[in-house]
């Protein structure tokens, strides 16, 4: 299955730095793009249209695509692993931050890493790792990052093996005989979004707002991307 995972700064014209809590970045030099451009990256290179919407959800942060899907697997909506399209100036990758996952989280048996709750009330998940963590609760077989053309690198290198993604640690080999091997999860990043075309049709839509990282301007894009969500 596919899944269209969308930060709605992905549409801006640069990218903005990490506003603080309760704020909105500057909009000078972050201007949203056009709603026509908008319109043809999520016809011509995602392949999605208005007329058929694809069942999915916005939401505030992105980590909340990690309750979303859930929710889907747990409805039998959504069937792991799936590939994920990740459209979005930032790769949520966890760069800087991959210490708990392959040092704690591995530690575990993957049918007991997912619980999300625990895991954010204790303040491991956020907007900038959530995919760090499905990979590591074994949700992704490939993965693709469509990038902001402003984007700057933020791949953790320690979590590549050429061009895949394979989490591996002294605790995950460790671990190995009663976990199974970490996969192997091919991995494509797209520093040229005009590159991208999607090859199968998407199941699922998924679309963050990221407050912190986009200006309140860049609202006005949330019901036009509305167009394309079939709420679910």
């Amino acid at each position: 299955m596919n899944v269209l995972d969308i930060d709605l700064d992905f549409f801006l014209n640069g990218v903005c730095p990490l506003a603080d809590a309760g704020e909105r970045p500057a909009l000078t030099g972050h201007e949203p793009w056009e709603e026509a451009r908008v319109r043809c990256f999520l016809e011509e290179n995602c392949g999605l249209s208005a007329d058929r919407p694809v069942p999915g959800r916005i939401f505030e942060t992105h980590d909340f695509a990690l309750d979303f899907w859930s929710e889907m697997m747990g409805e039998g909506r959504l069937t792991a692993p799936f590939s994920v399209t990740h459209v979005d100036a930032h790769s949520d990758l966890g760069v800087g931050q991959t210490a708990y996952v392959l040092n704690a989280l591995l530690a575990l048996p993957a049918e007991k890493r997912a619980d999300i709750p625990a895991l954010r009330r204790e303040g491991h998940i956020s907007e900038a790792n959530y995919l760090l963590f499905a990979l590591a609760f074994r949700w992704i077989d490939r993965l693709d990052n469509v990038r902001n053309p402003h984007s700057l690198p933020d791949i953790p290198p320690e979590i590549m093996e050429g061009e895949y993604i394979r989490l591996n640690s002294f605790v995950s080999r460790l671990m190995e005989a009663g976990h199974g091997r970490e996969p192997k999860v091919p991995f494509r990043e797209y520093p040229d979004y005009a590159l991208f075309r999607a090859e199968e049709p998407y199941d699922f839509v998924s679309v963050a707002v990221s407050p912190r990282y986009a200006p309140e301007e860049a609202d006005r894009l949330l019901p036009l991307l509305g167009e394309y969500v079939l709420n679910c």
